[in-house]
């Protein structure tokens, strides 16, 4: 009977340990891609930026204010 209660004490220690390694993986996957999207948000924001610039450079250009 001991024997018994062992090895499903072992069992629900294995599958506990299994859970805790998969949602350890799930965190770090959900991290990469939190990760991943905020570098995409800021090169967008970086291309408008660059991209406003340039516009107020050729309206400059075009008024005479880059003179």
């Amino acid at each position: 009977m001991a024997d018994n209660t062992q090895k499903m004490s072992y069992q629900a220690g294995e599958t506990k340990g299994q859970a805790q390694e998969k949602a350890s993986n799930l965190m770090d996957r959900a991290d990469n891609a939190a990760q991943s999207a905020k570098e995409s948000v800021q090169e967008a924001g970086q291309q408008v930026r660059e991209k406003a610039q340039g516009a107020v450079e050729g309206v400059k250009n075009a008024t005479g204010m880059n003179k």
